[in-house]
């Protein structure tokens, strides 16, 4: 498979693959982790800045609009600059984030390097997915996107944890102070070792659809986010939420009609592709719900605190962290079905277990518990991930990576949304039952916290099972994941541009 078209870009024998791989991989591994340490130091930062909540949640909010945002362009981007060229961009932009953010003297500064640092960190993760498209054949993508799997999964996961052992003996800011120089040390590297991967062609941003992008994505993004902060009683929610999805019809309309769109539509006419991100759309969701969930329930039902809470969910993190490679070891030889329903069945039955917490679960249950789930992430996530990817032509890699995470983007705001108003809902709602009960009146403080304490995991095991709702789908949808024709040999890559032709499964 030969890539050296005349514009600097070797072939995949002249690379060194592991280099290129770990470098890309520490960046987009230290920029998702950065992503989760902010949210259990929120309350410090209260303190120090002298905000309030709402104002505080702009930290992470913004963080992840800006991610909605530049992620549907990183597809122009990738085809327009070199693979060298766009992670150093990257990788610049998030350490000078993180630099403004650890010196930042009030919130405003410390909101802008919030943005500056998610700028750069947008580019990361569609941009390491390409570049395994395009360096690994098809027969070897299993394994390099199980390293990738570590970065999705086990940064989140651990975020908590080292997050709230620094925050528990340091300032907020030692958080930045941390990640800087990890993020300066592998810009050396890329500076070094990186090689350029990619074709590039020559081609203008088309700003109308980067105006629509932006309001379409940002305002779904902003709507649902604010839905799950403030509730569905804002203006603001259902406005963002009317502009966002005006926007993204005439968007999806331009883009369709266009002859070199900046987002690629018609990636949805293959069928592995579609099925697979419906089924990563579901997960998302049932995983964003256990990441926000089950610390509310280590805190509200048994008092841990951040960091203990944090531990608790340590050994599950270990568990994805050590199977991610082994799980695409496997993919690449009995490809993603067998592990997509074992690891959507797995998924399920924590999910229903969660669904079943009260205020006495045992604390080596919980453990076990999510442990399990995270297993069943590992071995759904990056298989069918990997498995939809594959089906796309070489040309459409660069917009079905920009495609997913922006979904899976989006599908993170509207889950987190709806457990948080069904959590909210039926956590009040079993509270008045509980203050209103003739056979034991809640009467003194201690029966009231008693009681509030109850309505809280009452509305957590609700929203849990919701989440049961979206493993079920997955689960369903996983047994019709099926190895493609294109997933059978090895492509080279699409030299003149042509319409997408419908794969069809092999049996």
């Amino acid at each position: 498979m030969e890539m050296n078209n005349g514009q600097g870009v070797p072939s995949v024998a002249q690379l060194n693959r592991g280099l290129i791989l770990f470098v890309m991989v520490s960046g987009a591994f230290v920029a998702i982790l950065n992503e989760t340490l902010l949210n259990v130091a929120l309350p410090p930062i209260m303190r120090e800045l002298n905000i309030g909540a709402t104002t505080a949640q702009w930290l992470t909010t913004a963080y992840m609009l800006t991610n909605g945002v530049l992620i549907p362009v990183t597809a122009f981007l990738i085809q327009r600059f070199t693979t060298r060229t766009l992670f150093l961009t990257a990788m610049v932009l998030f350490s000078i984030g993180t630099l403004i953010a650890a010196v930042a003297p009030d919130f405003a500064v410390l909101l802008v390097g919030r943005v500056v640092q998610a700028s750069g960190a947008a580019i990361m993760l569609p941009l390491l997915m390409t570049t395994i498209l395009t360096i690994y054949s098809v027969h070897e993508r299993g394994a390099a996107m199980g390293i990738m799997g570590l970065v999705i999964t086990f940064a989140p996961a651990i975020g908590p944890t080292l997050s709230g052992w620094l925050v528990e003996h340091h300032s907020w800011r030692i958080l930045f102070f941390v990640v800087l120089p990890v993020a300066l040390i592998d810009l050396l590297f890329a500076a070094v070792y990186l090689r350029n991967v990619t074709e590039t062609r020559a081609s203008k941003i088309n700003v109308s659809a980067v105006i629509l992008s932006t309001l379409g994505f940002g305002g779904v993004l902003y709507g649902f986010s604010e839905a799950g902060n403030v509730g569905w009683s804002s203006d603001r929610v259902y406005i963002a939420l009317a502009v966002g999805l005006i926007a993204l019809a005439c968007f999806a309309v331009q883009q369709l009609r266009a002859k070199t769109p900046m987002l690629e539509m018609r990636v949805f006419r293959y069928s592995m592709f579609s099925l697979t991100t419906a089924i990563n759309v579901m997960i998302t969701m049932a995983m964003f719900s256990s990441m926000m969930l089950f610390p509310l329930y280590l805190q509200n039902a048994h008092g841990f605190s951040s960091f203990k809470s944090g531990l608790l969910v340590l050994p599950g993190a270990v568990v994805m962290g050590v199977m991610s490679p082994i799980t695409g070891k496997l993919f690449d030889k009995i490809g993603a079905r067998p592990l997509a329903v074992v690891g959507s069945i797995l998924t399920l039955g924590s999910m229903y277990h969660f669904s079943r917490l009260t205020i006495d679960t045992q604390y080596a249950t919980l453990i076990i518990s999510f442990a399990v789930m995270m297993l069943g992430m590992s071995l759904l996530m990056m298989p069918v991930m990997t498995a939809g990817l594959n089906q796309l032509p070489t040309r459409l890699h660069a917009h079905g990576t920009a495609m997913g995470n922006t979904l899976q983007q989006v599908a993170g705001a509207i889950g987190t949304a709806l457990l948080v108003t069904v959590m909210t809902q039926r956590a009040k709602g079993a509270y008045e039952t509980l203050i209103a009960s003739k056979t034991n009146p809640v009467t003194t403080a201690a029966a009231m916290e008693h009681a509030s304490k109850l309505a809280s995991v009452h509305g957590i095991d609700s929203a849990f099972l919701v989440s049961c709702m979206f493993a079920a789908i997955a689960l369903v949808a996983s047994l019709f994941v099926r190895r493609t024709n294109s997933e059978l040999e090895v492509r080279e890559p699409d030299d003149e541009p042509r319409e997408p032709i419908e794969s069809v499964p092999s049996a």
